[in-house]
């Protein structure tokens, strides 16, 4: 009698841990992912394939499984532009060409870094651009304009931003109007242009204006500062302990295709895969971050074409100065990535990262 009540105790007891193991794996798995989106400004298809025959190194797009199609089109417009296409990931919303966060009534639309935040998230963008042009604008203003960067430049200091990087400092400081958006900033706890290489403060907030204007091209020697940047940011996010949401942009493979210039264009692509592959570096580590990459448009009518009979030889060109409305490559990696499958509209992206983060 006392053998069977010490194994009935014991079963008891591995019934009830295995309950609590199970419990736990069962938490482990519903714990909400880190974010990282990556929009490659003017990419589609075409774009995306110049990594696998430029560079010296396989792609990090390569590692990519899961892979949909996106439609572009804004509310107004079978062709989007930036600042529409940035709002429908932002805002989860179709709305007019040039607005940022607001929808066709001019009406403020909460954005995802506003509604992460209210979860506990950090949130961070990092763009090649100013960091007030259309599409990290999107996710932290709302203004009927793209155009009115200064007031842009004004709700990044008000804005639920933790890390910030870019150029765009003329809107910053010595503006015209005399506002010290610099001061501002300061004041709301950003501290700004901190040595990159000096350990970030978990208790601050960090902004880097790098330029006047944009950053520099990659054929005029901006280097390596969107892998670094995005680097930068990942360990201060990782170093906070909180879950985050980052958007990094590869603004000027729009810019390339508005040029038509190939080489500029084949440079900025290979710089992003760089920093695709630093966030899948992370992602891969961390087990509990989803990488999305994808772009608002495609810019160019861009293509890998023969160079004539030879089928050796690629010949880049262009159909187009403007944006087209082919249908976008998305790829995701990590935790829910397998939600980013099939054909659907840009909006689904908001949703279905809200989804997965709720």
């Amino acid at each position: 009698m006392k053998h069977t009540i010490i194994s009935l105790t014991v079963l008891f007891f591995l019934f009830n841990s295995c309950d609590a193991f199970s419990q736990n794996i069962k938490i482990k798995k519903t714990t909400k992912p880190n974010v990282i989106l990556l929009i490659g400004d003017g990419m589609g298809l075409s774009q995306l394939s110049s990594v696998f025959y430029y560079g010296d190194k396989t792609p990090a797009v390569s590692k990519f499984t899961e892979i949909g199609l996106i439609n572009t089109s804004s509310a107004t417009d079978i062709i989007t532009d930036s600042g529409a296409g940035g709002t429908a990931f932002s805002c989860g919303i179709k709305t007019y060409n040039n607005t940022i966060g607001m929808n066709t009534d001019t009406l403020k639309v909460k954005n995802i870094t506003e509604l992460l935040s209210e979860k506990k998230y950090n949130t961070g963008v990092i763009s090649t651009s100013a960091i007030t042009h259309a599409t990290p604008a999107c996710f932290y203003a709302h203004v009927k304009s793209r155009k009115m960067e200064n007031e842009i430049a004004q709700q990044l200091v008000s804005s639920d931003i933790d890390f910030f990087a870019g150029g765009g400092m003329q809107f910053f400081s010595n503006r015209v109007d005399s506002v010290d958006v610099l001061k501002a900033l300061s004041d709301n706890g950003f501290i700004i242009n901190n040595d990159k290489n000096k350990p970030l403060n978990q208790e601050k907030k960090y902004g880097f204006l790098l330029a006047e204007k944009a950053m520099p091209e990659m054929t005029n020697g901006r280097g390596d500062f969107l892998p670094e940047y995005t680097k930068l940011a990942l360990e201060y996010f990782a170093e906070k302990g909180k879950n985050f949401f980052l958007m990094v942009e590869g603004s000027q493979i729009d810019w390339a295709g508005h040029d038509n210039n190939a080489e500029y264009l084949i440079a900025e692509m290979l710089d992003f895969d760089k920093a695709v592959g630093v966030a899948l570096d992370f992602a891969e580590k961390d087990k509990n971050t989803l990488v999305i990459v994808l772009a608002d448009h495609e810019t160019g009518g861009f293509t890998l074409a023969a160079d004539g009979k030879d089928y050796n030889t690629i010949k880049p060109s262009f159909a187009s100065k403007e944006h087209s409305t082919s249908l976008i490559p998305v790829l995701a990696f990590g935790p829910g990535s397998e939600k980013f499958s099939g054909i659907y509209q840009n909006i689904d992206i908001f949703h279905k990262i809200l989804e997965l983060t709720k």
